[in-house]
């Protein structure tokens, strides 16, 4: 699998049969320049993670292409004439490799907030990108988007969920502004499993995972 990160929690996912784009949010860059992309993939309706002018803007270069997403997310994408499957925890989606479907709801920001829903991929049994929570699917996990900063989680937590899930290789995610990524980036590979390498990817060329 090659491997681009595309700013905060969008990656491109790229394989012999399939080119998957995950979460185009409000401060991915370079959207409107993809091409040919079997599937596009959101997690959930908040903005860093579904930028409605971006997503058009994929479209209209892919305008065949489907769009996977959690309910909130494809009502909200209906209402705009823009055509979303909504997917569940147990879908299993074929865009041009399996996409299996795991979690429902964001992580509690707040109890005193209205939650929303959340679901995360693993793609062809190698990467899974959770969204919003710290989902552990019933499948092993090679690759992790593991997020780095959130109003919703601590270091700890996202710690703790790679020595539960014990992927080959921890790709940081969820980043943008964190002045202290880099540290952190320290942290996941001194506290996470010995066996876990951490990849931070730079936004250039594609990664070979």
């Amino acid at each position: 699998m090659r491997l681009r990160k595309l700013g905060h929690s969008c990656l491109l996912a790229e394989g012999a049969t399939y080119r998957l784009l995950i979460d185009p949010g409000c401060f991915a860059s370079g959207l409107k320049d993809l091409s040919d992309l079997t599937g596009i993939l959101i997690t959930h309706s908040h903005e860093d993670h579904l930028d409605l002018a971006g997503l058009k803007s994929v479209l209209a270069r892919n305008p065949r292409t489907p769009v996977s997403a959690d309910e909130a997310s494809a009502a909200t994408l209906a209402d705009l004439g823009l055509p979303a499957d909504a997917v569940h925890e147990g879908d299993v989606l074929e865009l041009g490799t399996a996409v299996r479907v795991h979690g429902r709801e964001h992580a509690v920001i707040h109890p005193d907030l209205p939650n929303v829903p959340n679901v995360g991929y693993l793609l062809a049994d190698g990467l899974f990108c959770a969204g919003d929570a710290f989902t552990v699917p019933a499948s092993p996990v090679r690759i992790l988007a593991v997020p780095v900063d959130a109003a919703w989680m601590k270091v700890s937590e996202a710690i703790d969920w790679l020595r539960i899930i014990r992927p080959r290789v921890a790709v940081p995610v969820h980043d943008h502004g964190n002045v202290f990524a880099g540290w952190i980036h320290h942290l996941f590979a001194d506290l996470g499993p010995q066996a876990t390498t951490v990849t931070v990817l730079d936004g250039t060329p594609s990664t070979e995972l």
